[in-house]
């Protein structure tokens, strides 16, 4: 007779039990996401994670503690602002140092966040974990997948394509039925006024606008390379810039160089400090390479004829064929060109009805 061990016994009753960790960021979305949860007859704790602050931005600490006051519920904080500083902050900085162009949102959610989740769940006896991200989950088999938000405007897979099923089995997702407008409806007809009507966030949460002056604060000038050449695709000399790691490729605004031509950073060269511009129809590439890839049903993507990628947050589908090389990285053959492909930056395979499939970090 085989033997079942305790700790599978407690797995499988947290599993049962209908208590959640849901994080929250003080924002309408997670606010919402507490909400709902509740209602669906969940025990939700809270948990705000001490990610970034400027100054002594701590607003929206006290905004969760009030809202989980409000609710009833269990709220907790957790400081991991060294952990954020050493995994996603420096990662940002050296990856333009690098010549390459960063993706945290997607580093911060495939390695920190909802590790994080399901770290402290662990702890407290809690199977569940949710966010307020706009984007559902869908099991097919004995395999869970991320699925397309139904505000397709608001839609948040492509950042999550790194998780995996130990996750994916745990997360529940209650706001991929929503709009954003119905969001702050839903909060509103609840009396959370101070919820509906908070403002979305922009761009990354420790580097909103301007990410120059960012890198400006976080090395040191002696660091940075100075000045270099813009070069054109003959490496003919077109003006001064204020050094490689303030440009990415496909770049076509703040350059600070004023031809009679629409002109867009092609190549970024940090041996030489070069940064080469280039008309758009030199950006169009068929094919890249991902390494740190991760595929939830490989043989739904290895091979098959249908599957979509996506390299920008909100930006158009394409087409490719995916193969595996010797070397461990995939090759994506695009169907159709794309432009403006940067080292760094992320792609996000589909499936023909939106299910997320898997992604990687572009070579």
């Amino acid at each position: 007779m085989q033997r079942i061990s305790p700790s599978f016994i407690t797995f499988v009753s947290m599993k049962s039990d209908k208590r959640v960790l849901l994080g929250m960021s003080g924002g309408t979305d997670s606010s919402v996401a507490a909400m709902r949860l509740q209602e669906a007859g969940y025990e939700v704790t809270g948990v705000t994670f001490r990610f970034y602050e400027a100054g002594d931005e701590t607003g929206y600490l006290e905004d969760a503690r009030a809202l989980a006051l409000k609710l009833g519920m269990k709220h907790i904080t957790y400081d991991a602002r060294e952990l954020f500083r050493s995994r996603i902050i420096r990662y940002f900085v050296e990856e333009y140092l690098r010549g390459r162009t960063p993706v945290p949102c997607t580093v911060c959610n495939n390695e920190l966040k909802w590790a994080l989740l399901a770290k402290i769940a662990d702890e407290k006896g809690i199977y569940w974990i949710s966010t307020g991200h706009y984007a559902r989950k869908a099991l097919l088999g004995e395999q869970c997948y991320i699925a397309p938000a139904s505000d397709r405007d608001k839609d948040q897979t492509f950042f999550l394509w790194g998780l995996k099923q130990d996750i994916l089995q745990r997360m529940l997702l209650p706001m991929g039925d929503m709009t954003k407008e119905n969001a702050r409806a839903y909060a509103a007809e609840r009396g959370f006024m101070r919820v509906a009507t908070k403002k979305d966030s922009i761009g990354v949460c420790f580097c909103p606008l301007d990410y120059r002056s960012f890198l400006k604060r976080e090395v040191p000038m002696e660091q940075l390379p100075g000045r270099g050449y813009f070069l054109d695709e003959k490496g003919n000399v077109l003006g001064w810039h204020e050094g490689y790691p303030f440009y990415t490729i496909g770049q076509r605004r703040g350059l600070g160089i004023h031809l009679n031509r629409a002109v867009f950073v092609k190549e970024v060269r940090m041996e030489t400090n070069e940064v080469v511009l280039a008309p758009l129809a030199s950006l169009y590439k068929k094919e890249m390479y991902l390494k740190d890839w991760n595929l939830i049903s490989a043989h739904r993507v290895l091979g098959a004829e249908t599957v979509i990628v996506k390299i920008r947050y909100r930006k158009q589908a394409n087409r490719c064929m995916v193969a595996q090389e010797e070397n461990g990285h995939l090759r994506v053959s695009l169907l159709e060109p794309l432009e403006s492909i940067a080292p760094g930056q992320a792609a996000a395979f589909y499936d023909a009805d939106g299910l997320l499939l898997g992604g990687g970090i572009i070579l």
